[in-house]
């Protein structure tokens, strides 16, 4: 590394030291010796290289023999006959990084996702199997452990992704398609990527460095050979780079990883208050000098942002001094704070810049969840109704400030699987009366009836259905 910067200062140097008169006729330089030539990222990436691993997945799949003896009709007058199902390997491959000297690596969730064998394999080919500390499919980030015994694994430091800048030169170390260890090279691209689609919390560093299948779990690093990213997903129509990747910053993985090593799996901060996206239109509505922020148009009645003093109508600009331009944005700023310390917002009231802190908590289980399996003679037989509460509605990555009765599950073939009634529904009505918890639809809907008239509501459209009668 110190070789590069000195070959690169040195390149400067004559470059400056060019008189005014012939900067001005663009007069070039030649340089002058075989250093001020050499310009070379190999220093960055041997310190990396070691602490990038390469895994592979295994996972054993039970599939029928034939297409017939999938047949539901088949199976019922035939059984199960020998030789009617067959087990296959399915395998994957993927990248990860040691962020502990113990053997701690962090890779992607769909990396690992049902894998019955995970192997770690460092880059002087030493293979390790490895143990799943935990995963979280939200954020698309897993911890693995591998056992050296006293053995201490090379690492990389976790950098400040929040300092690097549009325009910085950075690397991405994995293992695409298989071939073994790569390094590429290429530039941020944009920071705070939020509509990408690849997981629930994001705000992703898009780079052009050259990213494929198998790169996902790789390491993207500066020039000072620190990790600002974990590699999880690329822009691509044919399966190859076409220079749009995305990385996940390491302001995430931190504390998703802290997270994980402490209990097994991710609770995030609550904030009791949802909103949305100040768009253009919005903005010269509430006569802003330009689209930013988060509109609140609900609080949870007890939340830390009504404690805090948040109310309907602020408009959510800053977390920790940080922008925010969506809700997206907002969910990834606070997923980046532990729980039992403070966020320090900055909204705007009025048109005037309001300072408020809120303590972060984790989503309370208040109503408990009485998850109920409904059977018997009505249309929600088959389904799994279960009372929502915050802690529920951050799991499944739904508005946290809403409330009521919705299905949880369905079974195949069941009633309310005829009746096209899917997870997700909330069930506000029964035969006119409202309905308000899991008790009160257990007891409306244990009672007979030759009529049945339910309305729920599904993605906020509110539909009924009448049947019998």
């Amino acid at each position: 590394m110190t070789m590069f910067l000195k070959s690169f200062a040195a390149a400067i140097v004559i470059l400056a030291a060019a008189p005014a008169a012939q900067a001005q006729t663009q007069t070039q330089v030649v340089p002058a010796s075989r250093e001020q030539m050499k310009l070379t990222f190999a220093p960055v990436s041997r310190q990396v290289a070691p602490a990038v691993v390469n895994i592979y997945t295994k996972r054993v799949v039970r599939a029928a023999a034939s297409p017939l003896f999938a047949d539901p009709f088949f199976r019922r007058f035939f059984g199960d006959v020998p030789g009617m199902s067959q087990e296959r390997v399915q395998r994957s491959l993927g990248s990860g990084v040691l962020i502990a000297a113990d053997g701690t690596v962090v890779t992607n969730h769909h990396v690992i996702k049902d894998a019955d064998e995970v192997t770690v394999v460092l880059s002087d080919r030493r293979e390790f199997e490895a143990s799943i500390v935990g995963s979280d499919e939200r954020t698309d980030l897993a911890v693995l452990k591998i056992d050296g015994g006293k053995e201490s694994f090379p690492t990389l430091v976790l950098g400040d992704s929040d300092a690097i800048e549009v325009g910085d030169v950075v690397m991405a170390v994995g293992n695409p398609f298989g071939v073994g260890q790569t390094v590429t090279q290429g530039i941020v691209s944009a920071l705070a990527r939020t509509n990408v689609g690849v997981s629930d919390v994001q705000s992703f560093i898009q780079t052009d460095a050259a990213i494929n299948p198998g790169n996902s779990g790789g390491a993207l690093v500066d020039l000072q050979g620190r990790l600002i990213g974990i590699n999880t997903a690329i822009y691509s129509k044919d399966g190859g780079s076409n220079g749009i990747g995305f990385a996940i910053p390491t302001a995430l993985v931190r504390q998703v990883a802290a997270s994980i090593a402490k209990g097994g799996k991710v609770v995030r901060p609550w904030l009791g208050a949802s909103g949305q996206a100040v768009t253009a239109d919005l903005a010269q509505a509430l006569k802003l000098p330009r689209p930013i922020g988060v509109l609140v148009n609900h609080i949870h009645g007890d939340s830390p942002a009504a404690r805090g003093g948040l109310a309907d109508g602020d408009i959510i600009v800053a977390v920790e001094g940080r922008e925010v331009d969506d809700p997206e944005g907002l969910r990834f700023r606070l997923a980046t704070l532990p729980i039992g310390g403070d966020a320090h917002l900055t909204v705007l009231r009025g048109g005037t810049e309001k300072a408020i802190t809120v303590r972060l908590v984790a989503p309370p289980e208040n109503p408990p969840r009485d998850k109920t399996d409904i059977t018997g003679r009505n249309p929600f037989a088959g389904a799994t109704l279960v009372n929502l509460n915050p802690a529920l509605a951050e799991e499944i990555g739904i508005n946290s400030g809403l409330s009521g009765v919705m299905i949880f599950a369905i079974k195949r073939g069941s009633v309310a699987n005829r009746l096209g009634l899917q997870p997700g529904d909330m069930l506000l009505k029964v035969n006119e009366r409202q309905v308000a918890s899991v008790a009160e639809a257990r007891k409306l809907l244990g009672v007979e009836s030759p009529r049945w008239a339910i309305t729920i509501k599904r993605n906020g459209e509110v539909m009924s259905l009448v049947l019998g009668g």
